[in-house]
Parts: C-alpha cells; structure tokens; sequence
C-alpha cells in the first residue's frame, strides 16, 4: 500500500473516532437532560457525563460507578458533640439499670405496708416478718448480680447463674461448649456490684417509713436528718462505683447486646 493510501486510511479512522466521541457527547448531554427531568440522582448525571468513548468503557465496564455508589452508600457522617454525649447517657444509665435493685426496691416497697401494718407492727410477728422480707430481699439483690443471660449455636436465648467453674444454664437440657461457659465465671467485680447493690437496697429499705414507724417509732431530730441524707449519698456512691466498673453481665430480663 502506498503512502497516499496510508496517510487516507489514517485520516479516515481520526475521523471516524472523532464522530463516534462527538455521538457520545451528545447521548450524555440528552441523559443529562432526562435524568435531570425525571429527577435522578446526582451520581448517575456525573457518570453520564464523564461517559468514554465504547473502546474505552468496554475495557473498564462501570468500574467508576460501581465504586461512586459503594462510596455514597457506605459513608458514614461524623456524629456531632450532643449525639456522642446522648449516646453515652444513655449507655451509663443502661449500666445503672441492670445492677442498681430497682425491682427488689419495689417488691420490698409494695409488701412492707401489709407486713407492717402501715409501720404499726403489732405483734412480734409483724418484726419477724419485716426482718424476714428485709433478709430475703437483700440476698435477692446479692443473687441476682451473679445471673447471666446468653444466646446457645442456634441463638436461642438462655439463662444462667455464674460459678465458680463457668456459667450453670437454668435449662439443663442445653450444653454450652466449654469456652463459653468458662468466660461466664465469678470474678471479683462479681462480688462488688452484690456488695453495692446490697447497701443501696439497704440504704432504702431501713429508712423506709413503715420500717422506721416499726423499730424505732420516735427518732431524734439528728436521726430524721440521717433519714433523708443516708439514702441519698449511699445511692450516689454506689451509683458512682457502678459506672466506674462496668458488668458485662446481662442478668435476667435485661437486653443482650450484638457481640
């Protein structure tokens, strides 16, 4: 072949994909028209118009808007001050929710009246009563910081009480590998939150009025202001101690968490 028809052949294919860029300009430009009519999003309009020529995008087929739409979708905002510290509320007060006794204060608060006779007691047995509701509750409260609640293989939820050993599921008919069982055992925090969780209990339940009106009918001026401030800073110290050091432990009738 000559030169001439070299040099013609070259022109002819500048030409060719000189019109076929100027076409696809074109069809960009009317989607960018569509897609703006219909109301589309703006990556589709940006993908459109940064539209390649057909040699080229079946080289890279939608590699760009495959990684436009992981990057929009997958984003994720940074959270604000307020929705970090509301947040955090809200886990501390979780936290003071599964070990503070507040069903036990309330059970405790609903049968002293009856046993009490409104803080009269009568007879003796009323006093053996009290104290009996009084012992019975405080233990409850030492109990229940050592029950746990877990998810078995198939996600099913189960409870238990923490040994020793490792975790004791109530529903016996269910067994537990053994490195599950062995991360659910007594630890020594174990034993603080009972502790703490029995003086908050306490602090309540011997300041109540009904108890008070029944062992000791005529306190003191000093001893009506100990009934107001012990209760108080018994429960804030408590408290305290409880967000300090944290339980990983669901107990029973309280939500798990994801992990």
């Amino acid at each position: 072949m000559s030169d001439k028809g070299r040099m013609k052949q070259a022109r002819l294919a500048a030409d060719s994909k000189e019109k076929c860029q100027q076409k696809s300009l074109k069809i960009s430009k009317l989607l960018k028209v569509w897609l703006v009519v219909e109301g589309k999003s703006s990556v589709s309009v940006e993908i459109f118009l940064n539209m390649e020529s057909p040699a080229q995008e079946q080289a890279q087929p939608l590699l760009r808007v495959s990684d436009q739409l992981r990057d929009q979708g997958t984003g994720k905002q940074p959270k604000t001050l307020a929705q970090k510290a509301a947040r955090k509320t809200f886990k501390l007060t979780a936290y003071l929710a599964n070990l503070l006794p507040t069903g036990t204060v309330l059970t405790f608060q609903v049968v002293s009246p009856v046993l009490t006779h409104q803080g009269k007691c009568p007879t003796s047995l009323n006093h053996t009563l009290t104290l009996a509701l009084l012992a019975l509750c405080a233990v409850s409260c030492f109990f229940l910081c050592f029950t746990d609640t877990v998810r078995d293989e198939r996600g099913k939820v189960r409870h238990g009480i923490a040994t020793f050993k490792g975790l004791w599921v109530l529903d016996g008919s269910v067994q537990l590998s053994s490195e599950a069982v062995a991360g659910y055992r007594i630890r020594l925090l174990d034993l603080l939150h009972g502790v703490m969780s029995m003086l908050v209990f306490a602090s309540i339940a011997l300041f109540d009025p009904n108890v008070v009106k029944c062992f000791y009918p005529s306190p003191s001026e000093e001893a009506r202001q100990l009934l107001v401030a012990v209760p108080i800073g018994v429960g804030v110290a408590c408290s305290l101690i409880f967000l300090a050091c944290p339980t990983k432990r669901h107990g029973i009738g309280f939500p798990l968490s994801r992990h």
